[in-house]
C-alpha cells in the first residue's frame, strides 16, 4: 500500500469557454450544486480560450463550498506575477477556495519556466517576511516588488505532468502533482509517483507533502475498482473528470460524482487501516524550516490543527503584530468555541517555558498580546453579538467582536456602550480593563455595563461570572481580567443612547501648561453629559468631544467652554449616531512595527504642578503622543471597592508615548510624581512598580489570594503579572 494519508476528493475540469464562457461557468455551478471538491479551468491559450482564472473568479462569486482554480496554466505565457496577484485575489474574494496547477511540458526548457513561476507567486505571497521581492530569472523577473495580498491560506500550487522529468519538478516544489490517465498507464504511473517521492526526498521534503491527482475521461472515470487501487497502491487523492458542456458531459459528471465518488471513498476505506485518511494538513518543508525548536507543533490539539498559525504560514503576516507593536509569536491558535479555548490553555501549559499572549482584536497598546517566539491564543472568532433580553437591553458579546460592530448592531435599537475612541478595538481587552471611552462620564465604564462573564480558566475550566455566581471572579475581571483566565462572553446592559454631539476641535497652544490649567477648570464644571479628550502637542491643541444629546443648543452650551479656552482654528462639530463615531476610521490590518513605550497615569486635579511637568516633557520631544482622557461623572459614582478597577475618584487619564523608553521615562517622571494610579491597558512599563501603581494594597492583596486559587501555576504572568500569594514559577508541574 502507499497510501500518504490523503482524503480522497473529486473535481472537475472543464475544457473549452472561447465561444461560450458562460456555458463553462454554468457547468462550475453545477459541479458545486452536485457535491463536487474542485472546479478548474484549463488553460488554452493557444486555441484563444477564455482566461482560465477569470473564468475561476466569476465562477467563485456563483458558488460557495467547490474549490476553483485554473490547471494547466502556461507558465511562459503570462509573467507569474500576474499569476500571483490573480490567484491571490480570488483565494480573497473566494474565501480560501483558490488553487493553481502550472502545466509542465516535455520540452525541459517548459519546466525551468514552471519552477521560477512557483518561485515569484510564492514571495509575491509571503507577506510575512516583510521584504520586497526579487526574482532574476531566464524566464521571469521581478525587482523590489510589495508581496501580497495578504492571504488567511496559501494558495495551492500544482504541477501538471505526465512525464518523468515534470514528476519530477513536482517533488521538489509543488504542493501536488497531477497526470493525465490517457498518457500513462498504470505501471507508468507507479513510476512517475515513486520519481515525485525519490525527488521530494532529495529535495529534503515528506513525500507525504505532495498531494497525487489523475485526470480521467471516458470509460476509465467509470470504473471505481481502477480507482480505488489508485488511491491504495499509488496514493492518489484526487480524481478529476475532463468534461465539456455537451449533454454526455453533463451526464457524466453526475455519474461520476453521484454513483462513482461514494464506490472510490468506501472501497478505499475498507481497504485501508483506519484512520489512514486524514485531513491534518502536512506543511512544506520550507514552512516548516521557519518552526521554533521549543515549540511542539505535532501536538496541537487536533481541533485547533486547521486555524493554527505558525511563522511560514500565509496568515502568519496578518496575526503576528498587534496595532502599534511588532510581533513574531512562534505560533498562534485561534480557537472558535469555548471548547478549543480550553484546548489551547492545555496546550499552553504544557509549554510554560514560553511567553503567552491572549488576543481579542489586537489593539492592546501594552503590546502583550504579541510576543518573539511564544504563544499567542487569538479569541477573535469568538465575535458573535447577540441581544438576549430587548427590555431589560441585555446583550451578549463574544471577546473577538470589534466595538464598531457592537456599535453598529446596538444602534437600531436606540443603544450604545461606551467603548474606547476607536472603533478597531476588541471587546475582550477594553472589557476587561476598564473601558475609558466617549460616554463614560454620563454612563461610567464599559465594565460597569457588564453583568456576567464567562471565562476559561488556567486549568481549562469553564465558569460563569456574575454578582451571585463566582463573585470574586466577577469583581477581579472587571479591572484586572486578564490575570485570570480566557474571557469567551460577556453580557451587558447597554445604554439608550439617541444621535450623540460629536465635536473635533483645534486651538493655538503655545503655553501648553496654561492650555492643560483652563481646560481641567472647564472639565471641573462640565456636565456629565459631555466627555471630552485632549491631544496636546507643541503649539497645537486638539479636543474631542461626545455630548450624549442630539438638541443643538445643549451640544453647543457645553463645547462653548473650550472654545473660550484658546484661539479656535479649526472645528467640526455634527449630530451622528455613536456607531458612526465608532466607525470613522476605516478598518486596516494591524502591521505594528518595533517596541514603542507607552505611559499612563490618572489624576485627580490638573495641578499647576502636573502641568508645569507636562509641558517640559511634551516641549523635549521625546513624546509624539500625548492624550488624556477624562474620568469622573457617572465612573465615581461606583464605590472604589466594587470592582478591581479602584481608582474612581481620579478625573483625568494620561497616555503618553514614545520611541525610546528610557528617555521617555526621564520626562515623564516628573508627571508620574502627580499621579494617583495608572491604567493598564496604556501602561508597557511592566517593572512591578507598575503593578502597584494600577492597584492600591489592599484591592492588590485581594487579587493575589484570588490568584493563588484559580492560577497557582501563575501561566498568565505575562500581562502585568498579578503574582499569587503563594507564588509558583512558570516550570511547575
Amino acid at each position: 500500500m502507499s497510501s500518504y494519508g490523503h482524503p480522497v476528493r473529486f473535481g472537475v475540469e472543464i475544457l473549452g469557454g472561447a465561444g461560450a464562457p458562460g456555458d463553462a461557468v454554468s457547468l462550475a455551478v453545477l459541479a458545486d450544486q452536485l457535491g463536487y471538491d474542485l472546479v478548474s479551468f484549463a488553460d488554452g491559450v493557444e486555441e484563444g480560450d477564455a482566461d482560465p482564472l477569470t473564468l475561476a473568479a466569476w465562477s467563485a462569486a456563483r458558488t460557495s463550498t467547490v474549490q476553483v482554480g485554473a490547471s494547466r496554466l502556461r507558465a511562459t505565457a503570462r509573467p507569474a506575477s500576474i499569476i500571483a496577484r490573480g490567484a491571490g485575489s480570488l483565494q480573497l474574494l473566494s474565501q480560501g477556495r483558490a488553487m493553481v496547477m502550472l502545466g509542465a511540458g516535455t520540452p525541459a526548457v517548459d519546466l525551468d519556466a514552471v519552477e521560477e513561476s512557483v518561485a515569484v507567486i510564492r514571495s509575491l505571497h509571503d507577506t510575512a517576511r516583510r521584504s520586497r521581492a526579487s526574482h532574476s530569472g531566464t524566464y521571469h523577473r521581478l525587482s523590489g516588488a510589495e508581496p501580497g495580498p495578504s492571504l488567511e491560506q496559501e494558495v495551492p500550487l500544482w504541477v501538471h505532468a505526465s512525464d518523468a522529468a515534470g514528476a519530477g519538478l513536482a517533488g521538489r516544489v509543488a504542493d501536488g502533482w497531477t497526470v493525465d490517465l490517457a498518457e500513462v498507464d498504470l505501471g507508468g504511473l507507479e513510476t512517475l509517483s515513486a520519481v515525485v517521492d525519490g525527488a521530494a526526498t532529495d529535495a529534503g521534503r515528506d513525500p507525504r507533502e505532495v498531494r497525487r491527482a489523475v485526470t480521467v475521461t471516458g470509460p476509465a472515470a467509470l470504473d471505481a475498482d481502477a480507482l480505488v487501487a489508485m488511491v491504495v497502491d499509488h496514493g492518489m487523492s484526487l480524481f478529476v473528470l475532463r468534461a465539456d458542456g455537451a449533454a454526455a458531459g453533463v451526464s457524466q459528471m453526475r455519474t461520476f460524482i453521484e454513483d462513482v465518488a461514494p464506490a472510490v471513498r468506501d472501497g478505499a476505506e475498507r481497504a485501508l487501516p483506519p484512520g489512514a485518511l486524514t485531513s491534518r494538513r502536512l506543511r512544506r518543508a520550507d514552512v516548516r524550516a521557519r518552526r521554533r525548536p521549543d515549540i511542539a507543533y505535532d501536538e496541537v490539539p487536533e481541533d485547533l490543527v486547521e486555524m493554527a498559525v505558525e511563522p511560514g504560514d500565509a496568515a502568519f503576516g496578518k496575526v503576528r503584530s498587534t496595532y502599534l507593536r511588532g510581533g513574531n509569536p512562534g505560533l498562534v491558535l485561534r480557537p472558535r468555541s469555548e471548547a478549543e479555548v480550553a484546548d489551547a490553555l492545555g496546550f499552553a501549559r504544557q509549554h510554560r517555558h514560553l511567553p503567552l499572549g491572549i488576543r481579542s482584536g489586537g489593539h492592546g497598546i501594552s503590546g502583550r498580546s504579541t510576543n518573539d517566539g511564544g504563544l499567542v491564543i487569538d479569541v477573535g472568532a469568538l465575535d458573535d453579538i447577540t441581544v438576549l433580553d430587548q427590555a431589560a437591553r441585555l446583550v451578549r458579546i463574544g471577546p473577538g467582536a470589534r466595538w464598531r460592530d457592537v456599535a453598529k448592531v446596538l444602534q437600531p435599537h436606540g443603544w450604545a456602550l461606551s467603548s474606547g475612541d476607536y472603533g478597531g478595538v476588541g471587546v475582550g481587552g477594553l472589557a476587561t480593563a476598564g473601558g475609558i471611552g466617549f460616554l463614560n462620564r454620563k454612563h461610567g465604564l464599559t465594565i460597569d455595563h457588564l453583568r456576567a462573564v464567562e471565562v476559561v480558566l488556567a486549568d481549562g475550566t469553564l465558569v460563569r461570572a456574575s454578582g451571585t455566581e463566582n463573585s470574586e471572579l466577577f469583581w477581579a475581571v472587571r479591572g484586572a481580567g486578564a490575570n485570570f483566565g480566557v474571557a469567551v462572553a460577556f453580557e451587558f446592559v447597554v445604554d439608550e443612547v439617541d444621535e450623540v454631539g460629536w465635536a473635533q476641535l483645534a486651538f493655538q497652544a503655545p503655553d501648553p501648561a496654561a492650555y492643560l490649567e483652563a481646560f481641567g477648570r472647564v472639565v471641573a464644571d462640565l456636565p456629565r453629559e459631555t466627555t471630552p479628550f485632549l491631544i496636546l502637542g507643541q503649539g497645537m491643541a486638539q479636543v474631542m468631544a461626545m455630548v450624549d444629546s442630539s438638541d443643538p443648543a445643549v451640544i453647543i452650551s457645553q463645547l462653548q467652554p473650550f472654545v473660550d479656552i484658546a484661539p479656535l482654528v479649526q472645528q467640526q462639530v455634527v449630530i451622528a449616531p455613536y456607531a458612526a463615531v465608532m466607525n470613522m476610521f476605516p478598518e486596516a490590518p494591524h502591521d505594528g512595527r518595533g517596541e514603542p513605550a507607552s505611559r499612563s497615569a490618572l489624576v485627580r486635579e490638573i495641578t499647576p504642578g502636573f502641568a508645569a511637568a507636562s509641558a517640559d516633557l511634551i516641549r523635549s520631544g521625546v513624546s509624539h503622543w500625548y492624550q488624556i482622557r477624562t474620568v469622573g461623572g457617572a465612573v465615581a459614582d461606583v464605590a472604589s471597592d466594587a470592582t478591581a478597577y479602584a481608582h474612581r475618584d481620579t478625573r483625568f487619564a494620561l497616555t503618553v508615548m514614545g520611541g525610546n523608553a528610557q528617555r521617555l521615562d526621564q520626562w515623564f517622571e516628573p508627571v508620574r510624581r502627580h499621579s494617583e494610579g495608572l491604567y493598564l491597558s496604556f501602561e508597557s512599563d511592566r517593572s512591578p512598580d507598575r503593578i502597584a501603581d494600577a492597584f492600591p494594597p489592599a484591592t492588590l492583596a485581594r487579587l493575589r489570594r484570588l490568584k493563588a486559587q484559580l492560577d497557582p501555576h501563575n501561566l498568565f504572568q505575562d500581562n502585568f503579572n498579578i503574582a499569587p500569594t503563594q507564588d509558583d514559577t512558570r516550570s511547575a508541574s
